[in-house]
């Protein structure tokens, strides 16, 4: 914001605070009575109109107030919203939900979209990165005439691939092999595990082609990268979505996992927040804020936010810096 005085850096503060929490156009006399009582309505209009002219504000009508334009949003993200800590009683609910996840084995990837949404109060979204994930439990059980392969890494369960079984295979048989595929792959990290196919397939001396087709669903989770949604209609109960159109823009976004995992894939490890505004696969009246989580240098996933631009970025930003601290104790502690 080179260029800019304090008094228009904060006077842009004020108007993108003020829009995000009422989704009305603010006025130069909203600003004077509620914010800078000391400061004249006139200069206020002045620094309004030149922040207009350098395309931070917008005003629909000569008579009305103005509005943040995407370049504003990106200045107050950048250098002037003021971020907040979770309370107590929020992070003690984030590490309760996690630790009770934990315990269970249920997928942690599903457990953060919970948490963000519910603390941000918007539509969250969670993308898993199995290849640094770590194998904890592999192995068959039976389920007629099929077994399914249940395969338990260090953040969640995989459990939907059924191995048929050869006529009259022993259950025996089926423990012997799960022993096998324990000794082979516990401990491994997923990216690593392909490189014991040609160990496991020695220590298999019977049954072969069972033993063929379970290492292709092994081998088939560890390029498996899952999108999970969480809270989605929470965005669209903002203002902004009264519109039809905006809704079903809004809607083809969030209910297309393809479109949601190339743009949480597309996050860098060395950004901790990325926010984008409109363009690059997201529609003109949305932002989705994201980051990445890691634990012990492994990155895991990236999660983040879908909703309006007029969001609030600065809970947003917290919770999910929040969030991800939170996260990597309990993974590193599990």
């Amino acid at each position: 914001m080179d260029g800019i005085s304090e008094r228009k850096k904060n006077i842009l503060r004020i108007v993108v605070d003020e829009y995000i929490q009422s989704a009305l156009p603010v006025s130069s006399k909203a600003i004077t009575q509620k914010h800078l009582k000391d400061v004249s309505s006139a200069t206020v209009r002045s620094e309004l109109s030149a922040l207009e002219e350098m395309g931070y504000l917008i005003q629909f009508h000569t008579s009305g107030g103005r509005i943040p334009s995407p370049e504003a949003y990106k200045l107050y993200i950048d250098e002037l919203m003021e971020r907040s800590a979770l309370t107590p009683e929020q992070v003690r609910y984030v590490k309760d939900t996690f630790d009770t996840r934990v315990s269970r084995a249920e997928s942690i990837v599903k457990s953060v979209a919970d948490v963000i949404s519910e603390l941000t109060d918007y539509t969250s979204v969670a993308l898993s990165d199995p290849s640094a994930e770590k194998v904890k439990n592999v192995g068959l059980f039976p389920c007629g005439k099929t077994a399914l392969l249940l395969l338990v890494t260090d953040l969640r369960i995989l459990k939907d691939s059924f191995i048929p079984l050869p006529e009259g295979m022993p259950e025996e048989e089926l423990a012997r092999i799960s022993t096998i595929l324990q000794s082979v792959f516990g401990g491994r990290r997923m990216d690593r595990v392909r490189e014991a196919e040609a160990e496991a397939m020695q220590a298999f001396t019977a049954y072969k082609e069972t033993c063929r087709e379970v290492l292709d669903a092994l081998f088939a989770y560890t390029s498996r990268k899952d999108v999970v949604l969480s809270g989605g209609n929470k965005s669209i109960r903002r203002a902004e979505y009264r519109d039809v159109e905006k809704v079903e823009e809004f809607l083809s976004l969030v209910e297309s996992k393809e479109r949601i995992g190339e743009l949480l894939a597309q996050e860098e490890s060395e950004i901790q927040i990325r926010v984008q505004i409109g363009g690059e696969g997201v529609p003109s009246d949305c932002s989705v804020v994201t980051a990445s989580y890691s634990a012990g240098g492994r990155q895991l996933g990236t999660y983040g936010v879908v909703g309006p631009v007029r969001m609030d970025y600065a809970k947003v930003v917290s919770v999910l810096e929040s969030v991800g601290e939170i996260l990597e104790k309990v993974i590193k502690n599990g």
